[in-house]
């Protein structure tokens, strides 16, 4: 492709992600004095884009019937995990330990990388639980470490889901409100380094799929990844460390899940977010080991309950099931309503599954986000 087909077309990847803004680039940050023509100011002043969301999010799997054992056989249960979910699994853990299955039951914990905590295991770390980014990441660890047919519920094997937000600076100064703003000139992007996160291949799908999303073709979609990728300032490893990064001054804008954010703002943290009108579902696994004790099976049972999935509602996660009981969430652009439907909610499915993505998209010589990082 010559330079001048290269330019046209960017031109008009920009072109549908500019008209896709059309309605949606209206950005204000709530609060005092700056409330627009036909917004509220919420009690957590945070930026929003008039437009971008409609609705409330409608979970669609039915909660499990199954509780766990109404006594505990104790012991410790060894937590590996990503490391997005570290507060809410803490959560998790204090109301396990409050249930008569729970009673006695002790952990140990270790967070990082998705594809770095998988190799670990791998690698004879210890785990009862594991808790991923990515299904893949289990599936690798299949059928040595985690039994096979470990998805076959109700849920796949999901146990927490949230969607790709735009965390930007207090009171959103560079006028934020969707993907096409991030390409633009001077715009300093932070998103996790996808060798080692499953945090960042959520947010470069995320990226990707706003184009076909808004009508595009798969050829402009790769040459919008190309120019925001130009912008990338900062790979840290996992989106723990991406935030941190953000947090300490690094760039305009952190693309992240939306709990993540939501958990920065609840710990006191200064940013805030924009939900884009074309985001992508993140749907994070967990299982247990196969040499597990009942307390990791009975632990896994209680995160998947509506008591579960509540305390992961509280620390921004959408639930995963039905018939859970939401409530005030702090840290949300509305605590009221915390998890509002984007105009398009892209999900691994429409893309063809993990193990087509997977290929397309990261294999590690001829993947599309492989070429664009090498320059190719």
């Amino acid at each position: 492709m010559g330079i001048s087909a290269g330019r046209g077309r960017l031109a008009a990847v920009i072109g549908i992600a500019s008209a896709a803004a059309i309605g949606v680039a209206g950005c204000s940050s709530s609060g005092v004095g700056s409330k627009g023509p036909s917004e509220t100011t919420t009690a957590a002043a945070s930026s929003t884009c008039t437009g971008n969301t409609s609705g409330q999010w409608s979970p669609t799997v039915a909660a499990p019937t199954a509780t766990p054992a109404s006594s505990s056989d104790g012991g410790k249960v060894n937590i590996v995990g990503f490391s997005t979910p570290k507060l809410a699994y803490g959560a998790l853990e204090k109301g396990f330990e409050a249930t008569p299955a729970g009673k006695g039951v002790s952990f140990s914990e270790s967070y990082g990388p998705s594809g770095s905590q998988s190799k670990a295991v791998a690698a004879g770390q210890p785990a009862d639980y594991v808790a991923l980014s990515l299904e893949p990441d289990v599936n690798k660890l299949v059928p040595k470490y985690v039994a096979d047919g470990w998805n076959g519920g109700a849920n796949a094997g999901i146990v927490s889901q949230s969607i790709v937000v735009i965390a930007v600076r207090p009171g959103n100064p560079k006028h934020i409100c969707g993907w096409s703003d991030l390409i633009k000139s001077g715009i300093k992007i932070v998103t996790p380094d996808p060798a080692t996160s499953g945090s960042a291949k959520w947010n470069i799908l995320a990226a990707y799929s706003h184009i076909l999303q808004t009508g595009g073709t798969k050829a402009q979609a790769e040459d919008y990844l190309k120019a925001f990728f130009k912008n990338v300032v900062a790979k840290p490893d996992s989106g723990a460390d991406a935030t941190t990064t953000f947090l300490s001054g690094v760039g305009d804008a952190l693309i992240s899940y939306e709990n993540e954010a939501i958990g920065a703002r609840q710990a006191g943290k200064k940013l805030d977010y924009v939900v884009p009108a074309q985001s992508f579902l993140i749907q994070n696994p967990g299982a247990v080991t196969v040499k597990a004790g009942k307390s990791a099976s009975n632990f896994l049972q209680y995160v998947e309950s509506t008591a579960g999935q509540a305390i992961f509602a509280s620390k921004g996660f959408r639930p995963v099931t039905t018939g859970v009981t939401v409530g005030t969430v702090s840290g949300a652009n509305d605590p009221a309503n915390p998890f509002p439907n984007p105009q398009h909610l892209e999900t691994i499915s429409d893309l063809g599954g993990w193990k087509s993505v997977n290929t397309e998209f990261f294999d590690p010589d001829n993947g599309i986000v492989t070429k664009i990082e090498g320059g190719a």
